[in-house]
């Protein structure tokens, strides 16, 4: 999942150029480089599930649902699901549909043990592995199946249906088309109160079980359906925060622990949306180059004419679009991994100056998708479940000037989106391991518009502090997750999974 090793560069090269598939830029602190002669404590091997769910094909309907179209021959998309209690401690009853998906191509080994992937709250688990499935994951998915577990509420779980339309399309817009007087913030904290006192009605007194710790519960359920001794798992962006709940709860039931562009720990919310904002910028300024390159539709000076897109937005000129839905769709396309890279950043460059140009059918196309892959119900319980001191109106109103001009694509907007969950009910902060057998991996990208890379050190000194061995990898492309873009972090990602094998820690893989 992360860098390339010696033995595997010829699969991570990229293109005709001659620069090293693997550099080495430094090396954290207190985290060793190659293995030590010091005695360790064994490491669980992956195992193939003793009794595996009743997966049934839905490769087609997959693709199509999300609009995605495979770029290697042979892939399989496998859809299931199993039960799972709401409360594994038995505090509360009941249980719930989890959904699950399996990735693999028709070559995959048949005694491959699989890897389980969580990207927790960003998007439903499925989406995040079918994006990347049919875009440049063929390393991973050639050497190991990959199976992917919906969070509560989400994706191909049952759903979570908690919010009136009169409420869902102020939340969906943060207000931005509502007659209620007051300004931006005022509008953006109604919306999200008017939601979490709806939520929070429906749900009581199960509105704080969708955090971290039971979507962790919830891998423990795959577990042991599956008879295995311990998982492999990949937690992605909020997904890893999820994977270090379940590795402090079931320290013992791991067998290898991949966090993937994973985001901060011990941040307030406002920081953590700058850290997401600035990944953002960078996605979308990697994006204007590649543009200007390939000579695309926007002309010599995208930034330019994408903010007069925003502004018209914010004007109501694309409405019912809002000028939140435009940035989200902006962000949700920089994210993929589908298709070739330059021909997803003229398509995008093509939408945007069709709507400069007056004609904003595929903007709303593209927006109405993004607004499906991130603001259901259960996402927004999630997420407001899982956050930590969230902001007051004021302190965003005193960033909202600053952010607009530092991050003049993304600013204004994600400022406001922190307001959403600032009346939900505050959780326990989610669990952190504190002790580690395994070694870890960690992935970072340099331009990643899903969480960040701003967050990265703290997981790299919470891990360190666990006193295990981790290596933390760079890939200096743009995208979410990683491994949905770099092929040569997925040949280190297939070697850790073999025998828990570390590259060199502080690596990087090229773009």
């Amino acid at each position: 999942m992360t860098v390339c090793l010696a033995m595997t560069a010829a699969a991570c090269a990229a293109g005709p150029s001659q620069r090293p598939d693997v550099a080495v830029e430094q090396n954290s602190p207190g985290q060793p480089a190659q293995n030590t002669a010091d005695a360790a404590p064994e490491i669980p091997d992956l195992q193939v599930p003793v009794t595996d769910l009743p997966w049934s094909d839905c490769t087609g309907t997959t693709l199509n649902n999300y609009g995605l179209t495979a770029r290697s021959p042979g892939l399989i998309l496998e859809c299931s699901d199993f039960e799972a209690p709401v409360d594994a401690s038995g505090q509360m009853f009941g249980s719930f549909s989890v959904g699950a998906m399996r990735a693999r191509f028709d070559r995959t080994p048949a005694d491959a043990a699989p890897l389980v992937l969580t990207s927790g709250s960003d998007m439903a688990s499925i989406e995040t592995l079918a994006d990347m499935a049919a875009g440049q994951s063929s390393t991973l998915l050639a050497a190991h199946p990959i199976v992917a577990i919906d969070r509560r509420g989400i994706g191909r779980s049952t759903a979570v249906d908690c919010i009136k339309a009169e409420a869902r399309d102020p939340l969906a817009d943060l207000g931005q088309f509502e007659r209620t007087g007051g300004d931006a913030v005022d509008r953006a904290v109604a919306a999200g109160r008017d939601a979490t006192i709806e939520c929070t009605d429906i749900l009581q007194p199960q509105e704080l079980a969708f955090s971290t710790r039971f979507a962790a519960d919830d891998l423990e359920q795959l577990r042991t359906a599956w008879g295995v001794d311990a998982l492999g798992i990949v937690g992605t962006g909020n997904g890893a925060s999820t994977a270090l709940a379940y590795a402090a709860a079931y320290p013992d039931r791991l067998a290898r622990l991949v966090l993937d562009s994973p985001a901060g720990i011990g941040v307030d919310e406002m920081t953590r949306a700058e850290q997401k904002t600035q990944g953002r910028e960078a996605a979308f300024a990697a994006f204007t180059q590649r543009c200007v390159a390939l000579n695309c539709s926007l002309g010599g000076d995208p930034l330019a004419l994408v903010k007069s897109v925003i502004a018209s937005a914010n004007a109501g000129a694309f409405a019912p679009v809002s000028s939140h839905a435009v940035v989200d769709g902006i962000a949700y396309e920089l994210a993929s991994s589908d298709g070739d890279p330059s021909q997803r950043a003229l398509a995008l460059a093509d939408t945007l100056s069709a709507a400069s140009n007056g004609d904003p059918a595929s903007l709303r196309s593209l927006a109405t998708k993004a607004a499906a892959a991130y603001g259901s119900d259960g996402q927004f319980v999630a997420r407001c479940t899982d956050g930590q001191q969230w902001p007051s109106p004021q302190a965003v109103r005193d960033a909202a000037s600053s952010w607009n001009e530092r991050y003049p694509v993304f600013g204004t907007d994600a400022a406001l989106a922190a307001l959403t969950c600032s009346s939900w009910p505050t959780a326990p902060a989610s669990p952190l391991p504190s002790d580690l057998a395994i070694p870890v991996l960690q992935l970072s990208g340099a331009a990643d518009p899903v969480v960040g890379n701003g967050g990265f050190p703290s997981i790299t000194g919470l891990l360190a502090s666990t006193g295990t061995r981790a290596a933390a990898m760079t890939w200096q492309g743009a995208g979410h997750p990683v491994l949905g873009g770099s092929q040569c972090a997925q040949s280190a990602a297939v070697a850790y999974a073999s025998d828990a094998a570390l590259p060199p820690d502080g690596s990087a893989c090229p773009a």
